[in-house]
């Protein structure tokens, strides 16, 4: 994608502009982000959904047994003919990956990274739903698909704002109002991470939520750490060779400090073990359960590609690359593989294609290397044989 095209989605302003003044900064509504949007999925599928043992859903009831009362899913079938006919909202996380034509719309945004896009949640709401005045740790586009929405947006807000006293809802005590728009299909409004927010239904709406993945410093921290003990052993350990007699035995010095630091720093550094940490972690699946291969040998595998199957990726697997010296690293669903260099272009294939078939996989399939990496895929489950 050209950095420099202006691009509809983002109100006419080009992918550099927009990570340039909005990304991480401020927001930017959108009117007609995609024109005339129609929803590929209505409120009753979405609700269907919600049933399922392998979805994450939620209900919030803004006057149900007590304020703001959230219900989780699976829920059952009866379950949504007992609501009030206002002020109720139903969350359900994850679309892309049960429903296709939802998981097209984040096509749009291949001007930012894959792996950082976390999900597409589709919220329904019936009139005056809302999740109350929150704000999130990452940024979110959210695009209206049916009915309007209110916006209202906020101050910037940090772990030291006030909430309220709620034991699974994080609903922030003060709201200090700065804008305010209402939204209507194809419209969308970009939000930066920790500011508040507040949408309400003005009548039976659907709004799709892309957010994205961000760590935070102490999940950084804890990961990394817990990976790289993996691969220390016992014998490494804080030394203090020609350590100097002291004068204060109760007194931690500065030199200990140091060598403290420079036991961290040796590994802490490494960065071909950062990297692959790093790309493990980001391409985790939300459901690690569905990301579930077949056991196929190289020659049965061929031969299913040469008699004209198609390969597709799992849509519960997440996949990205990256360049190690003359070798590339392939990330897939929360694993690493270290491969030839020479299959640069067939891990761009593979993390990009919509399809993998005899056809664009064409040379790949006579190498040695390529023909194992496929196979492998198919075995750990982030690819796999479309259905007839």
């Amino acid at each position: 994608m050209n950095p420099d095209i202006p691009l509809q989605l983002l109100g006419g302003i080009t992918a550099r502009e927009f990570l340039r003044d909005y990304w991480q900064k401020k927001p930017l509504l959108i009117r007609q982000a995609i024109p005339d949007f129609e929803s590929p999925i209505d409120a009753d599928e979405l609700a269907g959904l919600a049933l399922e043992e392998e979805v994450e859903s939620r209900l919030v009831i803004e006057h149900g047994e007590r304020p703001w009362e959230l219900r989780r899913g699976p829920f059952a079938e009866d379950a949504f003919g007992s609501l009030p006919e206002r002020e109720w909202t139903l969350l359900v996380q994850a679309v892309d990956q049960f429903v296709p034509e939802v998981a097209e719309l984040l096509e749009q945004f291949r001007f930012l990274p894959s792996w950082r896009i976390d999900d597409v949640m589709i919220s329904f709401a019936a009139p005056g739903g809302s999740v109350g005045p929150h704000f999130d740790n990452y940024d979110v586009f959210l695009l209206q698909a049916q009915g309007k929405r209110n916006w209202k947006i906020g101050q910037m807000c940090n772990s030291e704002s006030p909430l309220l006293q709620h034991a699974d809802l994080r609903i922030l005590a003060e709201f200090e109002e700065t804008a305010e728009w209402v939204l209507e299909p194809g419209d969308m409004l970009y939000l930066p991470p920790r500011l508040a927010h507040f949408g309400i239904a003005e009548d039976d709406c659907m709004t799709y939520s892309v957010g994205f993945r961000a760590p935070s410093a102490a999940e950084v921290l804890t990961h990394f750490t817990d990976f790289l003990a993996q691969y220390l052993t016992d014998e490494e350990r804080y030394t203090d060779a020609d350590a100097q007699p002291v004068s204060d035995p109760h007194q931690i010095q500065r030199d200990a400090l140091d060598r403290l630091k420079s036991l961290l720093a040796e590994h802490m550094s490494d960065e071909r073990m950062l990297l692959t940490w790093f790309g493990q972690f980001m391409t985790e699946p939300r459901y690690p359960e569905l990301v579930a291969g077949e056991e196929l040998g190289e020659e049965d595998f061929i031969s299913t590609l040469q008699d004209g199957a198609i390969l597709v990726r799992n849509p519960s697997a997440r996949m990205a690359w990256s360049e190690v010296d003359d070798d590339v690293l392939l990330f897939a669903s929360g694993q690493s593989r270290y491969l030839p260099g020479k299959l640069r272009e067939l891990l761009k294939l593979v993390c990009s294609a919509d399809a993998l078939h005899s056809e664009n996989l064409g040379e790949w399939l006579a190498d040695e290397d390529g023909r194992d990496l496929l196979c492998e895929l198919v075995k750990q489950g982030s690819l796999g044989f479309a259905d007839e």
